[in-house]
């Protein structure tokens, strides 16, 4: 059993209640709370992805590396959940202390999880687990850089380090950075058993790895110095490595007609990355007209619910099925889910262009994702419920002993 999926099921039950709350709020059928407008992003980013992650990676590596399954570590468990649970509160509460002790806990985890991962890699002799732990721990040295501006957000912090845009700073850390370089991660480990197929070729791997580290460090300093001479040459890696990661994993698909829906949730998330990426010139370059203020206050709503959260539909339920079952896993995700979440990425985006439909976009954005959360939620819910069954069924230690002695 492994209780950081169980808390990863919870977050993403939280998050779904609050995205069904954004929805009825759009339409004034609730009143408006602040900030839950990022109680909801880290809900599903920090919360259900990011626990799950630091449930699985460790044990990912281990098998992958032929070495014994880690048992879990408790420390790192309780000082990540402890620490997202006063962040949470302490958001929509604007309150400096809670924020304070929730980002240095949570800084704490990640650290801790970097000393497990990187003991692994001392004793790693897989090229390939090798290749995939890289992106991990930068992924993860990106999470600290955005948990320490993110914090700073609030203490007043990104003015004594001299950043420019600190917000943009922190998504781009959290989003370039931390969650790209997981996922990449994830899919150069767990490719060939989502599709039957081999991804890439070990330079490839080397490769992309080198331009979304580079291109995640462009996109972070661009902000940080409010320099395009970072954010251009960063967002030409980070789209080239993106795009490119993608071949890799569409090629095989085509020549060996073996498309799921699972792996068509993974592929078409891309698109909400993408999006904000082919936009960002007319931002940068200031169109008149263009509305970048809109663009830059929904955008990350729309990365997050399309992007993060689609991937996290598909993966989720492998990973749950790997901890909790022994039948082999399988990608999650379904066509309602797959149509739901992109439809609402649509009206979302159409809300920033069509000013006087706004909140009725909006709702009906909110409303989609929402019921996009359900039949993924009552995925894992069986997988979690199956999981307990078979813990139950299993002969108690007592009469283990007692059928032994007879």
């Amino acid at each position: 059993m492994n209780p950081f999926l169980l808390m990863s099921f919870l977050y993403l039950a939280l998050a779904g209640l609050l995205a069904l709350d954004a929805s009825l709020t759009s339409f004034t059928l609730l009143p408006w709370f602040n900030g839950l407008r990022w109680l909801r992003v880290h809900l599903i980013a920090l919360g259900a992805f990011t626990t799950a992650a630091f449930g699985m990676l460790p044990l990912l590596l281990a098998l992958r590396n032929k070495q014994p399954r880690p048992p879990t570590n408790w420390t790192i468990w309780l000082t990540l959940n402890a620490g997202i649970l006063i962040l949470l509160s302490g958001i929509p509460l604007v309150n400096q202390a809670l924020i304070f002790a929730g980002g240095t806990l949570i800084f704490a985890a990640v650290l801790l999880l970097m000393r497990q991962l990187s003991r692994l890699a001392t004793t790693t002799v897989n090229f390939e687990a090798g290749s995939s732990l890289k992106f991990y721990l930068m992924g993860l040295a990106y999470l600290l850089l955005g948990i320490l501006v993110g914090t700073g957000l609030w203490l007043g912090w990104t003015v004594t380090l001299g950043i420019a845009v600190p917000i943009e700073v922190h998504i781009h850390a959290n989003n370039w950075g931390f969650m790209s370089l997981v996922f990449a991660g994830l899919i150069f480990d767990l490719y060939p058993q989502w599709s039957g197929h081999k991804l890439a070729k070990p330079k490839a791997i080397t490769l992309i790895f080198w331009m979304m580290s580079l291109g995640a460090l462009g996109l972070v300093l661009g902000p940080w110095t409010k320099s395009n001479l970072f954010s251009v040459p960063g967002l030409l890696l980070h789209l080239s490595a993106t795009i490119w990661l993608l071949v890799l994993m569409i090629k095989p698909l085509i020549a060996n007609k073996t498309w799921s829906l699972g792996l068509l949730h993974l592929i078409s998330a891309y698109i909400w990355i993408l999006a904000p990426v082919l936009i960002a010139p007319l931002i940068i370059l200031g169109v008149p007209g263009f509305p970048g203020a809109g663009i830059e206050q929904n955008a990350p709503q729309a990365l997050i619910y399309g992007w993060v959260l689609q991937f996290s539909y598909a993966v989720l339920p492998f990973l749950f099925r790997k901890a909790f079952l022994v039948e082999p896993a399988r990608l999650g995700g379904n066509w309602f889910s797959l149509l739901a979440v992109h439809l609402g990425g649509v009206f979302l985006w159409a809300s920033i262009f069509i000013a006087p439909y706004q909140a009725g976009l909006h709702g009906l954005a909110y409303g989609l994702w929402t019921l996009s959360f359900v039949p993924v939620s009552v995925e894992l819910w069986k997988i979690v419920s199956l999981g307990l069954e078979s813990l139950d069924a299993a002969p108690s230690l007592g009469s283990t002993i007692k059928s032994a002695s007879d």
